[in-house]
């Protein structure tokens, strides 16, 4: 290959980025170790988003890396459809033994946005299988995240992820957002006020009726779109009345999955029990693709009926279940494991909402919102400019040798559950200079 065509950075289409700003003056990365990249200048950066939430284990674990690698010498690629591999039956059962009782089947994919499309796509199938055909209507929330499958984006409520793409899915409803700024500004961890908003999908139902919806996914903690939190008692509310209607509830945790709040998944945090949970990201510390939907036996068991050798589900993908992907799953798992690596982040979760609250005080801070390895700092948005203060900030902490996320003008943070105080330290030491540089 020429140089010339090695360093062309127009053939790449960057996703979701500013891609004519980017190129003008990139930022590559060219390898990552522990809790930190190095850039193409060799200059070291400290990871402060586990790469995009994904990356829990840190960059470069050497048992994962050497797992991938003896499965590519081993067996690079086995069917899924029809056939199977050791490894991907050893990653479901570790999985459902992580989960409350009675989740239990896993089903894999190769992303969270998959996993969102998939988990929608048994619940519609579960009521027609158990002959409630009728239920059909999905219900999202107001500034979900979902991926971006049509699926996902549908149920979504993130504006500029949805308005480009036509009708989405029809039979879509949306309860509102928890984020009650007036009255829940500056809270340390699960705010107060709002719990009533749960009551929203009572609404719904009284307007659809029960017997047109199928299921309700939520995000228990919301990430992508600024780190909102669920009221106290929000999401068991939510629980109570899906089964008061016979509706199935779905956590989407491709997020907080995988120690991200202090626990194996939010569902042990809030000790809230869904029918069906989506994840990715975590599963494989963002080594190899990898998702995958868990649900209860009652779900599984609806579609285990009718001659032994039909399919009972037409759903699919040709990597579900990619045995690299598999091996890094199990050896992720392992790290995790051995490493205490989800108590380490409840260890050190009051340390880092204390580094978090601590810029109370900075220029054009209107919010700051916490909970485990997850902090967010909203600012106050430039008249006129929507985003620009917090993309100036997100470039001055990269030239500073600090990776964050900025979604909207909000400062989004979720550091790999190896992170250790003085990396915390550098993180909020960091935004607060580059805070009181741009105000």
């Amino acid at each position: 290959m020429s140089t010339s065509a090695a360093n062309n950075l127009d053939a790449f289409w960057m996703p979701f980025t500013a891609n004519r700003q980017f190129k003008s003056n990139p930022r590559m990365l060219v390898s990552a170790k522990d809790m930190h990249y190095m850039n193409a200048e060799g200059q070291k950066i400290l990871d402060g988003t586990a790469g995009l939430w994904c990356c829990n284990a840190g960059h470069g674990r050497e048992k994962i890396v050497e797992a991938v690698s003896s499965q590519i010498g081993e067996m690079d690629y086995a069917p899924a459809f029809q056939m199977g591999h050791p490894k991907v039956f050893e990653l479901a059962a570790r999985i459902s033994a992580m989960m409350p009782n009675g989740l239990d089947h896993v089903f894999f994919t190769n992303s969270g946005s998959e996993s969102v499309d998939t988990a929608l796509k048994i619940a519609l199938a579960y009521h027609r299988a158990r002959g409630e055909g009728t239920r059909t209507r999905l219900i999202g929330r107001e500034r979900g995240y979902h991926g971006v499958g049509f699926g996902g984006i549908s149920v979504g409520g993130i504006v500029a992820n949805r308005k480009t793409f036509g009708s989405l899915l029809t039979g879509v409803d949306h309860m509102p957002h928890t984020h009650l700024p007036e009255k829940n500004a500056f809270t340390r961890g699960i705010p107060e006020y709002g719990t009533e908003l749960a009551d929203e999908l009572e609404r719904i139902v009284t307007l659809h009726d029960a017997s047109t919806i199928a299921a309700v996914i939520v995000e228990p903690v919301a990430g992508s779109t600024g780190v909102i939190l669920p009221p106290k008692g929000y999401l068991e509310r939510l629980r109570k009345i899906c089964d008061k209607h016979g509706i199935l509830l779905i956590f989407d945790e491709v997020i907080t999955g995988f120690g991200r709040l202090g626990t194996a998944f939010a569902t042990d945090y809030f000790d809230v029990k869904p029918d069906l949970i989506t994840m990715a990201k975590g599963l494989t510390s963002g080594t190899i693709p990898m998702g995958g939907v868990v649900c209860s036996k009652d779900i599984y068991d609806a579609f285990m009926t009718g001659p032994e050798n039909m399919i009972e589900l037409f759903h699919g993908f040709t990597y579900s279940g990619h045995p690299v992907a598999a091996a890094a799953g199990l050896a992720t798992l392992d790290v995790y494991q051995e490493e205490g690596l989800f108590e380490r982040a409840n260890a050190l979760a009051p340390y880092w909402e204390d580094a978090l609250h601590s810029l109370k005080d900075c220029p054009n801070v209107i919010d700051l919102r916490n909970l485990g390895l997850i902090g967010a700092i909203e600012l106050q948005p430039i008249e006129g400019k929507p985003t620009a203060r917090a993309f100036e900030a997100f470039l001055k902490c990269y030239e500073k040798g600090v990776l964050i996320r900025t979604t909207g003008d909000i400062i989004a943070l979720s550091p790999p559950l190896i992170c250790e105080k003085e990396h915390v330290d550098q993180i909020f030491d960091t935004i607060r200079t580059v805070l009181n540089e741009i105000a």
